[in-house]
């Protein structure tokens, strides 16, 4: 039994990894096309819109919260566990409102997705964005698992494999944003 279990373990631990790898290749051919495109004639540069750096700070924070509830839950503190995923949840909500707070920003000025007045510089600065905020969406959904697996007693010190894999999938998208992001502040 308790051979299984690690095997299971490092098995969905595996799995997580090779995903992970995927999308890191998927956002290194994006920021390539980003930084290949910049050298074009018709390239504009703005300053990023302030709602992303509100963004990029919720983001830092939700991955403190899950981190603090994976330290509650090896301590078998279900409840502090439960304030912490619901305060992630709540953190990553925020953070796709700012970001869609932060594409009307970019209209505000005229920087436009698409049609009259786009540029190439704000279209991938959304598409970039667009394609991190499906991620974060995919991890809504398993902050939400884990969190109904969490009010189901299905985890506890000994058994936390489940709110292991989401807080590297958590953690995996909120480190991606804040690459992301300095790529962004650096490169735009």
């Amino acid at each position: 039994m308790i051979m299984d279990a690690q095997i299971r373990s490092r098995t969905s631990k595996q799995m997580m990894y090779v995903a992970i790898i995927s999308m890191i290749m998927m956002f290194a051919g994006l920021t390539s096309a980003y930084v290949i495109s910049s050298n074009r004639e018709d390239w504009v540069s703005f300053d990023l819109p302030q709602a992303l750096y509100i963004s990029t700070l919720l983001i830092i924070l939700s991955s403190i919260s899950y981190f603090l509830a994976k330290k509650s839950i090896l301590k078998n503190n279900r409840s502090q566990t439960t304030i912490f995923l619901v305060i992630t949840l709540v953190l990553a909500v925020g953070f796709v409102f700012f970001q869609f707070e932060g594409f009307n920003q970019l209209r505000e000025v005229d920087l436009y997705f698409t049609g009259e007045g786009s540029v190439v510089s704000s279209s991938l600065l959304v598409v970039i964005s667009f394609a991190h905020l499906l991620h974060v969406a995919a991890g809504l959904v398993v902050l939400l698992v884990v969190l109904f697996r969490h009010l189901n007693n299905k985890y506890s010190a000994d058994n936390a494999l489940g709110l292991e894999v989401g807080g590297i999938f958590w953690h995996f998208v909120d480190f991606l944003w804040i690459f992301l992001f300095l790529f962004f502040y650096f490169i735009t």
